[in-house]
């Protein structure tokens, strides 16, 4: 494993996502350097500000930033959260055609202070967006690559955890597909240690039911416009699931992920992104193509692909 000496991560969006995304690396010491571009110069000089006053409390980490993208240079991730922000009701996909505008004009800018970086898009609908993204850029697809379902995951997994009595850390589940509307767990491989989710017996309760489970896929596809009805945007385990992916780049650990590269022969699909679980390493993202899948899940994998490729086609055009 190669870990990445006096690593710098550039977090592009000042706003309540990229902001929480600086704030986790530098508690958790994701990078050596962080730094934080905005084209609102007063608002990201204010965040900067804000994080730095922070910094005797944080480890060796320091934070710059501000609104000239040279403040990226040199960096070996970049992780962009700019945009508009999805509102309350707005599905992610309608924001596809602003934020695909946005991404268009900012990355040949990033590319030339930044030629080497890995580059993962926080930004919704962030599959749809890699898709574009990848296709304007020409990168090669391990090294640019969305978020995806690493939140849907976390979140997945304390739901699970929480109705088991266990904890987080021990239940192996993954959301898959689409970070939206069509995203579903891979119920077929989902165990609580190594029992089945459907085998495992609660110290407190019964076992969970098939119907039990439908609900809890729910909870966690609509989990976000819950946060966004309430507060207005969903910031802090986004940016700590952000800084996590980081992490597992800058120390090539080789961890796997369910993050969003374009496809290119995952079981059959080929040029659309979705999560899948992954490989993430200093070298980027690699699907795992072994992935096993029950017939239903593929047909809801596929389905999925569908939905993106329809919303990519309809932006392209």
């Amino acid at each position: 494993m190669s870990v990445i000496e006096n690593s710098k991560l550039t977090v592009v969006g000042a706003g309540a996502v990229g902001s929480s995304v600086a704030y986790a690396a530098l508690i958790r010491g994701s990078a050596r350097h962080v730094a934080l571009y905005d084209i609102a110069t007063e608002k990201v000089e204010a965040e900067v500000l804000d994080l730095a006053h922070g910094t005797q409390f944080t480890g060796t980490s320091d934070i710059i930033g501000g609104s000239d993208v040279s403040v990226a240079e040199g960096s070996h991730v970049v992780v962009i959260t700019a945009g508009a922000k999805q509102r309350p009701g707005q599905t992610r996909i309608e924001l596809a055609g602003v934020n695909a505008n946005i991404l268009k004009s900012m990355l040949p800018q990033l590319l030339e202070v930044a030629p080497n970086a890995i580059y993962v898009i926080v930004t919704n609908p962030c599959d749809v967006l890699t898709v574009l993204a990848q296709e304007s850029t020409g990168l090669p697809v391990e090294r640019i690559f969305a978020s995806g379902t690493v939140l849907d995951t976390s979140r997945l997994r304390w739901l699970l955890g929480r109705r088991a009595g266990v904890s987080t850390s021990s239940v192996h589940a993954y959301i898959i597909g689409e970070h939206g509307d069509t995203e579903f767990p891979l119920w077929s491989s989902t165990t609580i240690g190594t029992v089945p989710i459907l085998d495992f017996d609660p110290v407190d309760g019964d076992p969970m039911t098939v119907d039990e489970l439908d609900q809890i896929a729910v909870d966690v596809r609509d989990a976000a416009y819950k946060v966004i009805q309430g507060k207005g945007a969903t910031n802090y385990a986004i940016g700590l699931s952000s800084a996590r992916i980081v992490e597992a780049i800058l120390n090539d650990e080789h961890a796997v992920m369910p993050v969003s590269t374009v496809l290119d022969g995952f079981h059959g699909l080929s040029g659309v992104a979705l999560s899948v679980p992954s490989i993430v390493s200093a070298s980027g993202a690699t699907p795992i193509k072994e992935t096993q899948f029950s017939p239903n899940e593929l047909g809801l994998l596929r389905r999925s692909a569908d939905a993106l490729r329809e919303v990519a086609a309809s932006l392209r055009g």
